[in-house]
């Protein structure tokens, strides 16, 4: 039977919101799997971490923390075909930073619809640049590139996630590298600044790209140190398969099956039952109407979860084909953590409600 953990980035309501938004919802299966649970508590975001409570806990998951920091370029660079060697390397995402009334401000990433021909050439742009300071710049995907730093070690960074919207004074880079970060990301700007890819996407009523983002640090040397201090605290055994859906390029190069549509997580659940240290379900199509505060989209996409995620989990639970279903949601500041079973789901005296949720 399989071993399920299910991670629901933005799918906690907001508290301010929540009274209302579970209201509106309907979702009779979630209720079932949140109600019906075996365990079940709620966890705050550590006061310094600059990352989202879901990508800690996923890095965490897979021995990929450095406490409070995701150390993920390296894993995810192999699952792009790239080899990291024996350098330090960051994800770098091509972004957007327009100016607020008062502060900078970053865009979703998501929204920048950054397509293939226009990446590759704003990133030779970006390439040129990174070579005459002395670092490789890789090429993964239209969002997602890699940067090799060895003397950034030090460098603290946020993830793009966790600072969209937000004011940059308290996310962008810090420590004694920062500098060295700042006098970089000036020179890729200038070189954008007249790109002709951002002429013709203005054009279109598009956001420039203006800005690279780094952060997520790692090298094969740290990944595997990272990896022992969680085995020897006997917090790893065999990592968790990958399935991903609706996710940020980082996260999809880290899963084993990339998935285009929730049609195909059916076909995930008969199969993680060989998947010897279970499957990590990760969908986040959540999060893109959770970041722009569209609440009622938000309600959209929980509703097609609860149809093509939730209904088939309870149904594979009362089957006795799932052995154990952990489900992971979460805000900005925390994460709700329920883990339900095929018994959990035969105590029919409790009532299945979303209460969960507020």
């Amino acid at each position: 039977m399989a071993h399920i953990s299910l991670v629901l980035p933005f799918a906690l309501p907001v508290p301010e919101f929540a009274p209302d938004l579970v209201r509106a919802l309907q979702a009779p299966a979630l209720a079932a799997l949140l109600s019906r649970a075996s365990g079940a508590s709620l966890h705050p975001l550590e006061p310094t971490a600059r990352v989202l409570p879901h990508e800690l806990w996923i890095a965490r998951k897979l021995g990929l923390a450095n406490g409070v920091a995701p150390g993920i370029a390296a894993s995810s660079m192999r699952g792009y075909g790239l080899d990291p060697g024996d350098g330090t390397w960051f994800v770098v995402n091509p972004a957007h930073i327009q100016i607020a009334s008062s502060h900078l401000m970053m865009g979703d990433l998501r929204q920048l619809d950054l397509r293939e021909i226009e990446a590759r050439a704003l990133f030779e742009s970006a390439r040129a640049c990174c070579e005459e300071a002395g670092h490789a710049l890789q090429y993964g995907a239209p969002d997602t590139w890699f940067l090799r730093a060895d003397e950034w070690e030090g460098i603290q960074t946020a993830s793009p996630d966790a600072a969209v919207g937000m004011n940059l004074t308290d996310w962008v880079p810090t420590g004694t590298q920062s500098r060295a970060f700042r006098k970089l990301q000036n020179e890729v700007q200038v070189n954008w600044y007249t790109h002709p890819v951002n002429a013709q996407r203005e054009g279109r009523g598009q956001a420039p790209i203006n800005a690279i983002w780094p952060w997520g640090a790692a090298s094969v040397a740290a990944e595997h140190a990272q990896r022992l201090v969680a085995r020897a605290a006997g917090k790893l055994a065999q990592p968790p398969k990958i399935a991903a859906y609706a996710t940020p390029g980082w996260l999809t190069a880290l899963a084993d099956r990339r998935l285009d549509s929730l049609a195909g997580i059916v076909s995930v659940l008969d199969e993680a039952g060989n998947d010897e240290g279970g499957r990590l379900l990760v969908c986040g199509n959540v999060a893109a109407p959770a970041i722009a505060a569209d609440w009622h989209g938000w309600l959209q996409q929980m509703q097609a979860l609860e149809e093509a995620l939730f209904a088939p989990l309870l149904a594979a639970l009362k089957q006795g084909r799932i052995k154990t279903l952990r489900l992971v949601l979460s805000h900005r500041d925390g994460h709700l953590e329920t883990t339900t079973t095929p018994m959990s789901q035969r105590k029919f005296w409790r009532r299945p409600t979303l209460e969960r949720l507020t």
